[in-house]
């Protein structure tokens, strides 16, 4: 017998679908909610709202599990590739070895951008934020593909997949490069994902560029781990966007404008500015632990706790290994990476921050990494970007496939004025 709940209003009863996922978590299913009751829900934020039913990412943030189609990151981080987890996530399944072959292939050779595209980086100023570029840019590919941009065509969005997958690298490293006045390379179809893009990012035309093993390896790993992550603010809106039936270019677009924001794509930046913050004025950890206990003192721990995690971001474990293999590295001696460690030290042991649940989170290293492989703070979010691309796109794709499909529309709560006759300018 199905379950349900039942609500109560005005006398009246009714029984409302009690829906539940495969990992045990249970919803109440409210879509005849306004039609049989003429009642809506309230919830800012929507912290409490299930949007959609998702076969994709499985999160608990109480027990710090963190599943990709199923496959535990911890697994997923030590033992795959980047683009093998986009295929993942975007097909569901692991692939084999010819369908892991193809889609490598039509990444790495779609690579380039219109030549016609270069002309956008001159016309943006002498230093505009890599973010925005990389938006407008993307945005801006729809131009240049707009007879293969089809929601409903398999195959169009086949290859708008491989299009935006190899193309976001150069666009990002073209962004990047643009800010320091330097020529913007073509990509290079003999290297690996990670690899091509710092070749890009770093080359100069007057020198040779070794490539860093660690360096590739390392960055690689870190897209994994932002690959996907539920549905936070960037992933719903490419999902908001595209119930419109609106292609994917123009998705990805604006899900890159939601990372953007401080409070989701930043966070890392914000770590980094807070240890140069405390090692500026002189590197007190413990002055500036007092600080963040102290309720009437705004100063804020960054990278500590999680908005969804309740207990060890289980993608911080893996990342704190990875900032020690970059920056033990000679001539990579990072002095805030001390600072962090003893703010780490003091965070696992310490019984407030042990009460509140706050243990570092993977922002609380990527920023660290990101330094020590010469990325600039403002190229943090374009960064996060191109991990999480995968996760937009499956993201996107599954809403297209979805059943229930339908446009966003939430609702509101009106708190404005009641009705009023409008009175004319010369009575006012």
């Amino acid at each position: 017998m199905a379950k349900t709940v039942t609500l109560t209003y005005e006398g009246k009863t009714y029984e409302l679908p009690l829906i539940e996922g495969s990992a045990g978590e249970k919803a109440i299913d409210i879509t005849a909610l306004r039609k049989t009751t003429g009642l809506i829900t309230f919830d800012p934020g929507f912290m409490s709202t299930g949007s959609c039913k998702s076969n994709i990412t499985f999160l608990n943030g109480e027990k710090g599990i963190l599943l990709y189609r199923g496959y535990p990151i911890e697994q997923i981080a030590e033992k795959s590739s980047f683009i093998e987890t986009a295929y993942l996530l975007i097909y569901g399944e692991l692939p084999t070895r010819e369908q892991l072959d193809y889609f490598e292939y039509h990444i790495i050779h779609h690579s380039m951008v219109h030549e016609s595209i270069k002309n956008f980086y001159d016309g943006f100023p002498n230093n505009p934020h890599p973010m925005a570029v990389c938006s407008a840019v993307v945005g801006s590919l729809a131009t240049f593909y707009q007879n293969e941009i089809s929601v409903r065509d398999e195959r169009e969005i086949e290859i708008t997949i491989h299009r935006l997958m190899a193309k976001l690298p150069t666009i990002a490293a073209y962004s990047y490069r643009k800010s320091v006045g330097r020529p913007l390379p073509y990509p290079d179809n003999s290297l690996g994902y990670a690899a091509n893009f710092l070749k890009m990012k770093f080359a100069l035309p007057c020198e040779e560029y070794q490539i860093d093993e660690d360096a590739a390896k390392v960055l690689d790993v870190l897209l994994i781990l932002h690959a996907d992550h539920e549905q936070n603010c960037s992933t719903s809106t490419a999902r908001i966007v595209g119930s419109s039936m609106s292609n994917l270019f123009a998705s990805i677009s604006a899900a890159i404008y939601a990372l953007w924001g401080p409070l989701h794509g930043g966070a890392n930046q914000a770590v980094i500015e807070m240890l140069q913050e405390i090692q500026d004025n002189g590197g007190d950890v413990n002055k500036y632990v007092a600080k963040a206990k102290d309720a009437n003192d705004p100063f804020r721990l960054m990278g500590f706790g999680h908005r969804v995690y309740k207990n060890f971001d289980p993608r911080s474990r893996i990342i704190k290994k990875l900032a020690h293999k970059i920056l033990d590295k000679p001539g990579n001696k990072e002095p805030l990476l001390e600072l962090a460690l003893q703010l780490e030290e003091i965070a696992i042991k310490d019984d407030y921050f042990i009460e509140k649940k706050l243990y570092p989170n993977v922002d609380f290293y990527s920023g660290l990494i990101y330094k020590a492989l010469n990325i600039p703070i403002n190229m943090f979010p374009v960064m996060f970007a191109m991990g999480r691309l995968p996760g937009w796109i499956a993201q996107w794709k599954e809403l297209q496939e979805d059943e229930d499909f339908k446009i966003s529309r939430p609702r509101q709560i009106y708190t404005g004025a009641e009705k009023r006759d409008y009175v004319p300018l010369e009575s006012r």
